[in-house]
């Protein structure tokens, strides 16, 4: 099973992923963290990107693609994955659908849990005020992510209609409890 989850950052995409990967036996892919393994692992495309990150550059589509498909066959891969993160541009979407087409695979469902911009700031107010200083991140702040939901609604956003298009979009109310996102997140999946 291949599952896409989108959503605008403090959506609850992470803790989502989390919990269907234990109830599917599904693995999470976060780029960013297949990014930093491939580097320790000094795979040639680890380097191909350490050399791109330490140059101050983002890392470009075709080596993204390549870290996906070297992850993806892995072992532990066996029962289908779930893209946190990725892709975040047409051309990232066409490129994962060229990479899953040449596996024999395809993407069973993508999921886009909708939350109102307002609702994120409460839910970071709130984790900021819940969280020890010590403990907070750096970027738990209302500047920091109005950042990144700029990002968001201009460069992921648009990829949306792309998957809408294709009849596999599926949006899911990420304004609930936790535990009702969870319920209609298995219900899609059946």
């Amino acid at each position: 099973m291949i599952i896409l989850m989108f959503g605008p950052p403090g959506a609850g995409k992470g803790t989502q992923a989390k919990l269907i990967e234990t109830e599917y036996n599904l693995v999470q892919l976060s780029t960013g963290d297949m990014l930093r393994a491939a580097v320790a692992a000094g795979t040639e495309l680890g380097k191909q990107a350490k050399a791109i990150m330490d140059a101050g550059k983002l890392v470009d589509d075709a080596t993204m693609i390549g870290i996906i498909d070297e992850r993806m066959d892995q072992p532990d891969c066996a029962n289908g994955v779930i893209l946190d993160g990725f892709p975040r541009t047409v051309p990232q979407a066409e490129g994962l659908d060229a990479l899953l087409e040449r596996k024999g695979l395809k993407i069973d469902h993508v999921i886009e849990l909708t939350v109102d911009d307002e609702e994120l700031f409460k839910r970071i107010e709130t984790r900021v005020a819940q969280t020890p200083e010590s403990e907070r991140r750096a970027d738990d702040n209302a500047e920091t992510l109005k950042k990144r939901l700029g990002v968001y609604h201009e460069q992921t956003a648009p990829v949306l209609p792309y998957y809408a298009d294709k009849g596999v979009l599926r949006q899911i109310d990420g304004m609930q409890a936790i535990e009702d996102v969870t319920a209609g997140i298995k219900s899609l999946l059946g």
